[in-house]
């Protein structure tokens, strides 16, 4: 008796489940149990062309909720590596803080979005489908719903100038909240 893997459970809950709004829970379930279903549908939409939709695709979708819209396709396009060296997973936190680059939240901390503690991912700068190399410079620090909604969409890391134009523009108490995160993430003595 074959004992599937959780990729082919989803694999095969979703092709019977094409077009149909399907929650976050049921993929969970088909894939028995395991934690990292939504890994399993990124290397579908990214290794194998799935058109798997979210919330981040479509305004008709909640978080959690996904849609497969159509059979997918036969031929697989080329693979992407996907694994990263224990050195530059290193570097990459290290240069970044332990922290996410878009929205701050560091390991531990309660992701708003999902209620769950932050886990963070080493994702592109630059999207490898838009030429993005594998190399340190091009490399991130993401929390995993930044890391699903980034995709292809975000641009450069953000400058200090351009950063410190932004918080001059704020209104005091924006300005206070500021200095108040910098404070916990770096201690009252640092900031």
């Amino acid at each position: 008796m074959s004992r599937l893997g959780s990729k082919e459970r989803i694999r095969q809950f979703l092709l019977s489940n094409i077009g149909r709004v399907i929650e976050s829970a049921e993929i969970q379930e088909a894939a028995g149990g395991a934690v990292q279903y939504s890994r399993r549908l990124r290397e579908l939409r990214e290794e194998e062309g799935w058109k798997i939709l979210s919330h981040n695709d479509s305004a008709g979708l909640r978080p959690g909720q996904y849609r497969l819209i159509e059979t997918p396709p036969e031929k697989l396009p080329p693979k992407f590596e996907r694994g990263i060296s224990a050195r530059l997973r290193a570097e990459v936190l290290d240069r970044n803080g332990f922290t996410c680059q878009m929205c701050g939240l560091t390991p531990g901390e309660i992701d708003p979005v999902t209620n769950r503690p932050v886990r963070l991912h080493i994702g592109h700068i630059k999207d490898k489908s838009l030429g993005g190399k594998d190399e340190l410079s091009n490399r991130r620090a993401l929390c995993s719903s930044c890391n699903q909604g980034a995709k292809n969409i975000t641009g450069e890391k953000a400058t200090t100038i351009w950063l410190l134009s932004q918080i001059r523009r704020a209104r005091q108490d924006e300005q206070r909240a500021v200095y108040r995160w910098l404070g916990k993430k770096f201690g009252p003595n640092d900031v």
